[in-house]
């Protein structure tokens, strides 16, 4: 690539708009959005229900306390994600299982305890009720990001304010995942497996969307993000649920620390790649 000093284009601007451009891919805070991330975003919505499950349920600490515990982990790894220069694989996908073991706990919380048991209504209600709260909650978050920035694109995660409104958006889309899979896994007659099939389904259909429409990209990765949570939610629950329940009675912690584990191994050897920003992707084919 050459350049030619001239006064209407000097090589000076022409040289820091390309520095510019490459500061941006260097400090890319999110991973390239391939077949492997939704695969590792599957994992960890998956991780996050056994694992939300396992202090909530298994260690009878209650929904309230292992929200604040999970919350309180969520924000010490989101304020290190945050203040990295640059991207790290495990550091975010951390912050990713933060999310969802934070959003298993808020949204039984929100449904089980504080609608269905405070508010003296039937769980089905409860589901209901945490659903059209957390959608809403999301949706405001979403409309405040693009007033204050203009813009809700998943691939432009450039500043730390971009990126708290990225954050505080997957919180939010986990929480309301979780509470989508609990609503059609046990109040709509579905049962887990059936649940999964849908959120499966759904998910297809989005893919179709992707590759044969030119419907917004960033509608449909908000909301195949959202559809993930409930698919790991119903998947969670297969592995760990009485078997009269629907579920293969597996223990919950051991299947969090499986899953864990094969995350970290796909993370390793696929999942370690950040994405690139577009201004850089149309400078290199200049």
């Amino acid at each position: 690539m050459f350049c030619l000093d001239t006064p209407q284009e000097p090589c000076g601007g022409f040289i820091f708009q390309q520095y510019l451009m490459n500061s941006v891919v260097r400090s890319s805070k999110v991973p390239e959005i391939t077949l492997m991330f939704w695969v590792i975003k599957i994992l960890a919505t998956t991780l996050g229900e056994t694992g939300g499950d396992s202090l909530s349920m298994q260690f009878n600490l209650g929904y309230a306390i292992s929200t604040v515990i999970f919350f309180a982990i969520f924000l010490v790894l989101v304020a290190g994600q945050i203040s990295a220069n640059r991207f790290h694989a495990f550091l975010y996908w951390a912050v990713i299982v933060a999310t969802t073991t934070a959003g298993t706990t808020m949204a039984d919380f929100a449904d089980r305890s504080l609608v269905a048991g405070y508010g003296g209504v039937s769980q089905q209600v409860g589901y209901i009720v945490g659903s059209t709260t957390l959608f809403l909650a999301l949706m405001a978050v979403l409309a405040i990001w693009r007033f204050t920035v203009g813009s809700i694109s998943f691939s432009q995660i450039v500043s730390p304010k971009v990126e708290l409104f990225y954050w505080l958006t997957i919180l939010f889309s986990n929480t309301l995942g979780t509470a989508l899979g609990d609503f059609f896994a046990d109040t709509s007659g579905l049962g887990y497996e059936g649940a999964a099939f849908v959120f499966s389904g759904l998910l297809l259909v989005l893919a179709a969307l992707y590759f044969f429409t030119s419907i917004s990209r960033t509608f449909l990765f908000w909301a195949a993000f959202i559809l993930t949570r409930p698919l790991g939610a119903t998947l969670g629950d297969i592995l760990t649920k009485p078997i009269d329940h629907g579920g293969l009675n597996l223990s919950r912690i051991d299947s969090s620390l499986v899953i864990a584990a094969v995350m970290m191994l796909i993370i390793a050897f696929a999942g370690r790649r950040a994405g690139q920003h577009p201004a850089a992707q149309s400078a290199n084919t200049d």
